[in-house]
């Protein structure tokens, strides 16, 4: 499964995403933001690439679908409302995003 995570500059959140979910068999992780100073700019290859995106905010999942809207028409985009209040690898972070996507998509042991 190819998992794509996104928030505003990719450098906390999405990243920390892709940092522990890269670890489980099964998972192609990548991670982007979607503001013009993120460390990794989404694209519609990122978008054609993913069998499902992860956004962390409500803000990501408009922006992603204003600007890439015919290429996420068979996609998965959830929000997992998480804020951006949290430095990258942050314990409650880690433990929040764990708790979020196994919502969605079964987390191997």
């Amino acid at each position: 499964m190819k998992i794509l995570f996104v928030c505003s500059r990719n450098k906390w959140r999405s990243l920390t995403a892709e940092k522990i979910f890269a670890h489980y068999n099964g998972f192609e992780v990548r991670s982007v933001g979607t503001e013009e100073q993120a460390r990794i700019k989404i694209t519609s290859g990122h978008v054609g690439w993913a069998d499902i995106i992860f956004a962390m905010e409500k803000k990501h999942v408009k922006r992603i679908k204003e600007k890439f809207h015919d290429a996420i028409a068979d996609k998965k985009l959830i929000c997992l409302d998480i804020p951006d209040e949290y430095p990258f690898m942050n314990e409650e972070l880690i433990e929040t995003l764990k708790s979020r996507v196994s919502e969605y998509i079964e987390i191997p042991d």
